[in-house]
């Protein structure tokens, strides 16, 4: 509601703005100065809730209307605009917004709310019968003028609990709502004498978005029209001491009639009338608080609220307005340097490419703190961490080959058994083995390793490239700069991981050679494994000797009569088989060349596929030395600006002045 009493028909004619500071008696030094600091923020052109400052006036209950009072000595206009809402579309806005006016008479008023109803579709305004009966669009009346303060009163459609359209109550609860939620708004809560409190439902959403009851005043209007004998109950209430209590309280007022607004009646006749109504019949007696009835204890009292009320304010509205510079700030960065020329866009795109060129040099390398922390956190997947990523894909990576890198696997009779094999190799017994091992003696055995390439490094292929488009997109904020590079990239990344793959058919085509090592494991493994095999039959054989020859208890002394019938015993128990020697050999053979050669294949495709390939050429996929062989013509095609950005730089740029501007008149 606006708190402004409606001028007079002579102060409408004359557009005499003087009249509204006095009428709304809240001018103290101290408002006025805080009110003019508030102001000038506005004239910068700042919004404090990041959308452009209410400036409109409310004279009709379907929509919300405000009035936005400037003090300008030497000036004297009103304008009318209509601000759409954000619901409205693109050619309803312009239409909406195409409503400006200039007040000659302030008669010209009524006219004027009428034909922006109509405008907004109101229903009841020459428009569709099921037209919405409210808008959420907004009227804004600006007087600028004598008004000797500046201030923006707001005056909202009453709530409604039911309506035959419920979008019409939805859409005052909502309109109601974005202004009580403001912690900067105070709250003039009206509700008519005649009406029971408990169904007042603003009193309950000043309840909701005001908990602390700091800026919410109870209004009682048109004691006048209560029916006898229920004074002492709107008394109660109007002494808070009844229905729901309001921290600040409530005030009784009595408007002035029909017929006294049409004669023209004075604020002084309008106070004396309201004192005579109050003082005299059933009123007399019920107690009232002085200071809470008529409109000039009011005007007082809210003068005194919006004293504290600005300054228990102010410093959020410094607040806000630093943050709002901190984050036009960092706009203004992402957005970087102007590029309408070949010589600017040099000097961004190489900015960038170094930025770009550090982040992924620091993510191969795993340095994940520094200036480049902040793209290195983790929330989820690793991918980000790039070295980590990769160092999990080649422990994969080996793990299955040592597991699953035999084509033919030795496995028992056990169908189960069977079920375990890799797609792809060839289960086989040991008998069958031993008889591979002969036939392939002296062959590589390597021919057993029958994991694909593109199968085992399509994982790291898939981080490196979320890892790139990441990257981009932390250095790169103008998506359209952003997209033409990311084309340049990904051509560099899939001629890389060509070259890669084809690296990786060298190493293969090595190992199909025939088979050659001087690691010394080698060797090792092949006297190991004959060890281990010498002991086996020795351990067989001399249990078997004691089973059958000893009875199953071995005793033996060092007479020569006795090592010789050991010597025998055990000499009966060894069958020397040419053949099966050969077979037993050559596994032997085979599985020790197989542990020395799939570390070294591992290790090689790690070493010369993933990182000398793909790793270590990341960092320079874009890096300042392609920017500087890039022509005039590549560097406006890949990173000039769009029209967009240029108009938004222009913007942020008179927004960050503005904010700089507003903070200095606030912190003054």
């Amino acid at each position: 509601m606006t708190i402004m009493e409606t001028p007079s028909e002579k102060d409408w004619a004359s557009l005499n703005l003087d009249w509204v500071g006095d009428r709304l008696g809240l001018q103290t030094s101290r408002t006025s100065e805080r009110l003019n600091q508030i102001d000038r923020v506005r004239a910068n052109g700042v919004g404090i809730t990041g959308i452009p400052f209410p400036r409109q006036d409310g004279l009709c209950t379907r929509f919300a209307t405000e009035i936005i009072l400037r003090h300008e000595p030497g000036e004297q206009h009103a304008t009318a605009t209509i601000l759409p809402h954000v619901s409205r579309g693109e050619e309803e806005r312009l239409r909406l917004r195409a409503f400006q006016h200039s007040l000659r008479e302030f008669s010209d008023l009524p006219g004027l709310i009428e034909e922006a109803a109509k405008l907004m579709g109101v229903r009841g305004y020459d428009t569709e019968p099921d037209a919405p009966a409210f808008s959420e669009d907004v009227l804004r009346l600006e007087l600028v003028g004598n008004t000797r303060l500046h201030l923006t009163i707001v005056d909202l459609p009453g709530l409604i609990s039911v309506s035959e359209n419920e979008e019409d109550v939805r859409r005052v609860r909502d309109l109601v709502d974005l202004y009580l939620e403001n912690s900067r708004t105070i709250i003039l809560a009206v509700v008519p004498a005649s009406s029971d409190i408990d169904t007042q439902g603003i009193i309950q959403r000043a309840r909701h978005f005001d908990k602390d009851g700091l800026r919410t005043v109870g209004i009682i209007t048109k004691p006048d029209l209560i029916n006898a004998g229920t004074e002492s109950r709107v008394a109660r209430l109007a002494k808070n001491l009844d229905g729901p209590k309001l921290n600040l309280g409530f005030f009784l007022l009595k408007n002035p009639t029909p017929a006294q607004l049409e004669q023209g009646i004075t604020l002084s006749e309008r106070c004396k009338a309201e004192s005579e109504f109050f003082s005299t019949g059933a009123w007399k007696s019920q107690g009232l608080d002085p200071s809470r009835v008529g409109v000039d204890n009011l005007r007082s009292f809210l003068q005194d609220l919006l004293d504290s009320h600005i300054e228990r304010e102010l410093p959020k509205v410094r607040r806000d307005v630093r943050r709002l510079l901190n984050e036009i700030n960092e706009e203004l960065v992402d957005l970087g340097i102007e590029r309408s020329s070949p010589s600017q866009t040099r000097i961004y795109l190489t900015q960038i490419s170094s930025d770009f060129h550090n982040l992924v040099k620091d993510g191969v390398e795993g340095a994940y703190g520094g200036r480049n922390a902040a793209f290195f956190q983790v929330s989820g997947d690793l991918f980000v961490r790039l070295r980590a990523a990769v160092h999990m894909e080649n422990e994969k990576f080996a793990s299955y080959m040592r597991q699953h890198g035999e084509k033919r696997k030795v496995v028992s009779d056990d169908p189960e058994d069977r079920v375990k094999v890799e797609e792809g190799q060839i289960p086989v017994t040991d008998e069958q083995m031993t008889s591979y091992s002969i036939r392939r003696e002296g062959k590589n055995c390597l021919e057993t390793i029958t994991m694909s390439f593109s199968q085992n490094y399509s994982m790291p292929n898939q981080d490196v490239s979320r890892f790139v488009d990441s990257a981009l997109a932390f250095v790169i904020k103008d998506l359209k700069v952003r997209q033409n590079l990311m084309q340049s990239v990904t051509t560099t990344l899939d001629n890389n991981i060509r070259e890669a793959n084809k690296e990786f058919e060298k190493l293969w085509q090595d190992e199909i050679l025939h088979p050659i090592t001087y690691n010394h494991y080698y060797t090792d493994n092949i006297q190991k494994a004959r060890h281990d095999r010498a002991k086996k039959y020795l351990k067989d054989s001399i249990k078997e000797a004691i089973d059958e020859d000893w009875n199953g208890e071995f005793h033996i002394s060092d007479s020569p009569a006795e090592i010789h019938r050991l010597v025998t015993s055990l000499q009966d128990r060894v069958i020397v088989d040419m053949t099966e020697q050969a077979c037993l050999d050559a596994r032997t053979d085979l599985a020790a060349y197989y542990k020395v050669a799939i570390k070294t294949f591992i290790d090689n495709v790690c070493r010369q596929v993933i990182e000398r390939h793909i790793l270590a050429k990341l960092p320079g996929v874009f890096d300042p030395v392609i920017v500087s062989n890039y022509t005039d013509d590549e560097l406006l095609r890949l990173g000039g600006e769009s029209t967009q950005v240029h108009h938004r730089r222009v913007e942020a740029r008179q927004l960050q002045k503005a904010l700089e501007r507003s903070l200095r008149d606030l912190e003054n």
